[in-house]
């Protein structure tokens, strides 16, 4: 994959839901609810049209929590990625 997001934006991926709950019942693939926990795949530079910069402070592999509904879909090679700003990650996933 060769994705470069411009500026302040980075890539996601959705990581797959669980196969089991913690119960050990196994999930039928309409019953998984999509995580809203996504993977960082690429981070742009944060140089902005107008000469500022955005301080990008989330790195590639860090877990986060973003809106489902922001930014932008994408398919690249079968894989399915977000693309979205940084300001719309609303958390990082620690642990």
């Amino acid at each position: 994959m060769n994705i470069k997001p411009l500026g302040d934006r980075v890539v996601l991926k959705q990581i797959e839901a669980e196969e089991k709950t913690k119960s050990g019942i196994i999930l039928t693939t309409n019953a998984k609810e999509k995580p809203s926990i996504f993977e960082v795949i690429v981070v742009g530079d944060g140089k902005q049209s107008d000469d500022t910069e955005v301080k990008m402070f989330l790195k590639v592999g860090d877990k986060v929590i973003a809106n489902r509904f922001a930014g932008m879909t994408a398919k690249f090679d079968e894989d399915e990625f977000i693309i979205l700003k940084q300001s719309d990650v609303v958390a990082i996933v620690e642990g």
